[in-house]
């Protein structure tokens, strides 16, 4: 708990630059999509509660609030009763197309930066592909491999004296060792040593973290990546590929949290965004685009779910207000906002409190 909190202090300035980053993009969405049908904007906030710094340009002052988590753009007539809800620049003027043009335009702007930041690191760093090699890529804290002194970047030449000559062979070999003492032949800065370790059994699980029927031997070291360069065409292919990837893998993820198939203790909250971005951070540039295109794709998706209060369930609104021909009353809108935001309060607790809980766990 205290290594956390003695390393926090570093990991706010990556957070704040992530969040503050992704939520101006897609604050900045909202506010171009305004702008562009002809409604007024009164004010463009990035984040919420007393103002730090702020300037007017004509009718619009632009903030930069206390609290980064968050933001907004205040139209004219954004809300039903609202002065100038009546005149030709308000929002509520606007025809339903265009009103959802503009609630849209937030999320899609998330998902079209994601799109960018994945096509930016490909074409400047290359694509990062799975090594055939029986070389240790990473290794994870407190299992076999790193107990026994095996180093990120050692190859394996050898198990048990029997040579291995790629991933998939090292693989194999302690799968199926059946828990019993290994020696593995390493090669080292040139050098060649041998490490003596013991498999770990467990119990496998998805991606998402379901656990398995199946057991199998592990000793915690991952598989070691190449570097490839790539042309312009084939970033924005690989960007187009991966958007589409983590996009389906957090519709999933949502779908098994919601239905109880993942633990919901999984669900991490700002600690854990801003300890995530920390630790990319301290591995370089590279990895903190790579984290922060996934963060603006699960913004993007969120602010799409039909809850009252996001900008899916504006939209949700709308598509009523087309169905039954007329808007929702006003009342019902308010209870259901009302609703949606306990309902996100919840849920930020909750996440508040899983973060908590990893930090006192040691997680």
């Amino acid at each position: 708990m205290w290594e956390w909190l003695s390393t926090g202090v570093g990991y706010v300035l990556p957070a704040v630059l992530v969040l503050g980053v992704l939520i101006l993009i897609h604050e900045f969405g909202h506010f171009l999509a305004a702008r562009w049908v002809g409604v007024r904007v009164l004010k463009f906030s990035i984040g919420f509660g007393p103002k730090l710094l702020g300037f007017r340009r004509g009718e619009t002052e632009y903030v930069l609030a206390a609290v980064p988590f968050g933001g907004f753009v205040k139209m004219v007539g954004e809300e039903p009763g609202e002065a100038g809800e009546a005149e030709v620049g308000s929002f509520a003027r606007q025809s339903v197309g265009k009103r959802a043009l503009i609630v849209s335009a937030g999320p899609l702007t998330n998902l079209l930066g994601a799109f960018v930041l994945f096509a930016a690191v490909f074409a400047v760093y290359g694509a990062r592909v799975p090594s055939d090699e029986a070389r240790v890529g990473g290794l994870t804290p407190g299992m076999p491999a790193e107990q026994a002194g095996l180093r990120e970047g050692d190859l394996v030449l050898a198990v048990d004296g029997k040579p291995v000559g790629s991933w998939e062979e090292l693989s194999q070999a302690i799968r199926g060792s059946g828990g019993r003492r290994l020696v593995l032949r390493v090669e080292r800065d040139g050098e060649t040593l041998e490490v003596s370790l013991v498999p770990r059994e467990i119990v496998e699980k998805t991606v998402f973290g379901e656990s398995l029927e199946t057991k199998t031997y592990v000793i915690g070291i991952e598989r070691a990546l190449e570097v490839k360069t790539v042309g312009p065409v084939r970033a924005v292919a690989l960007a187009a590929e991966q958007s589409w990837l983590w996009t389906r893998m957090i519709v999933v993820g949502l779908y098994k949290i919601v239905s109880g198939r993942i633990p919901a203790q999984e669900i991490g909250g700002p600690l854990e965004i801003a300890r995530q971005a920390g630790k990319q951070a301290e591995r370089g540039f590279e990895p903190l685009l790579m984290f922060m295109a996934i963060i603006s794709l699960n913004l993007g998706v969120l602010n799409l779910l039909p809850i009252p209060i996001l900008d899916g369930g504006h939209l949700l609104f709308l598509a009523i207000e087309v169905a039954l021909r007329r808007p929702v009353d006003v009342r019902h809108r308010e209870l259901a906002q009302q609703a949606g935001l306990f309902l996100l309060l919840a849920l930020m607790a909750f996440a508040f409190y899983n973060d908590i809980l990893r930090v006192v766990q040691g997680g």
